[in-house]
């Protein structure tokens, strides 16, 4: 029924809308339909140059007013040089947004409709169009040219002393695993998955998962490079590093990869920004069903000694799917015939001495 009403409301309003142009045209032709329309385009003219004063002074209020709240420092050596890129971009486009929307107000107040004034028909001029066409295609290849270096260095091959981490997307959370000692992942198998004991579906026969540990949160070294194994294990996910600047789709059955070296470990930043409770986090940047809102997970960047002592007490994951058995009672010790006859003798002994 509200459906209903609501589609009423919205067809009322526009049969009044259209019965207010109505009688603006009749109003114009007892009046002058000429001298209207001028009078008309008068005041539009005043209204177009206060919503441009307006608007750039809304424009630099919200800017100032919101500064504070954007992630000002870039956390990783790759997401500083982003930064500078998207300053770059914002200078040329803010440039050229604030004069064309000058010109545009301007001319509309500018070049009114006024007595003894003509429209000059311009219908084409090369010279004109090749500078609007070429100069935005220069501006444009040059920030493509800048993104396509970011994008390509991000996405190569990581160093060879870089950190492997393995984040994998499920409804609705994030599945991380570290290799062991060996440095080296060990192979999986979708069909394996088991919630209770193998979340990414590791393969028990390969001696590379042996030594494999699972983690809630990620942990990673400051200024050491480490390379991202992404992937997801039903819909598409999207790992999503806002204080590092990256970002990357979690697939599923196309693992992705990213690197990057985090630069400032957790305690700087809680120093930084004078939040004793900040964390890092990696968030899920691409709708993914109806938990999508709670689908993060903290990062901790830390000192290389705080990073080992941490790793050294995780349990590897074939151990929580194989736990050892328990163990048995501890069997009665074994008595001689001599220590049997001499605790008989002695049991007689203290009945007598009770008689």
């Amino acid at each position: 029924m509200s459906g209903y009403l609501a589609v009423f409301v919205v067809v009322l309003i526009f049969v009044v809308i259209f019965q207010i142009a109505k009688a603006s045209e009749y109003v114009s032709i007892l009046k002058g339909e000429k001298k209207t329309r001028q009078q008309t385009n008068r005041v539009n003219g005043f209204l177009l140059i206060a919503f441009l004063v307006l608007g750039l002074i809304g424009v630099y209020l919200c800017h100032d007013s919101l500064q504070a709240k954007i992630i000002t420092h870039a956390a990783s050596e790759q997401g500083k040089g982003i930064d500078d890129m998207i300053k770059t971009t914002l200078i040329i486009t803010g440039i050229v947004f604030v004069i064309t929307q000058i010109l545009l107000f301007w001319f509309a107040y500018k070049y009114q409709e006024k007595e003894g004034r003509q429209a000059f028909y311009f219908p084409h001029n090369n010279k004109l169009e090749l500078i609007w066409t070429v100069i935005p295609a220069i501006a444009l290849t040059i920030l493509v040219a800048f993104g396509l270096r970011h994008w390509f260095r991000i996405t190569s091959d990581a160093p060879k002393d870089a950190m492997v981490v393995e984040i994998t997307g499920k409804q609705f959370n994030w599945l991380i695993r570290y290799p062991g000692k060996d440095g080296q992942l060990g192979r999986k198998d979708f069909k394996n998955i088991n919630d209770a004991n193998n979340p990414v579906g590791q393969d028990w026969d390969d001696q590379l998962n042996k030594d494999d540990y699972m983690a809630t949160e990620m942990h990673l070294v400051v200024n050491k490079p480490v390379k991202l194994i992404i992937g997801s294990r039903d819909v598409i996910h999207d790992v999503g590093l806002s204080h590092f600047r990256l970002k990357m789709d979690a697939v599923p059955g196309i693992p992705t990869t990213l690197w990057f070296t985090p630069t400032t470990t957790t305690a700087q930043m809680r120093e930084m920004t004078g939040n004793a409770d900040f964390v890092y986090e990696i968030s899920c940047d691409q709708m993914c069903g109806a938990g999508h809102y709670s689908m993060k997970a903290n990062i901790v960047v830390e000192t290389q000694a705080e990073y080992d002592a941490w790793a050294a007490k995780q349990v590897a994951q074939y151990a929580v799917a194989h736990p050892a058995p328990a163990a048995a009672p501890a069997a009665p010790a074994a008595t001689t015939p001599a220590a049997d006859s001499a605790h008989q003798e002695k049991v007689v002994a203290v009945n007598d001495a009770k008689h």
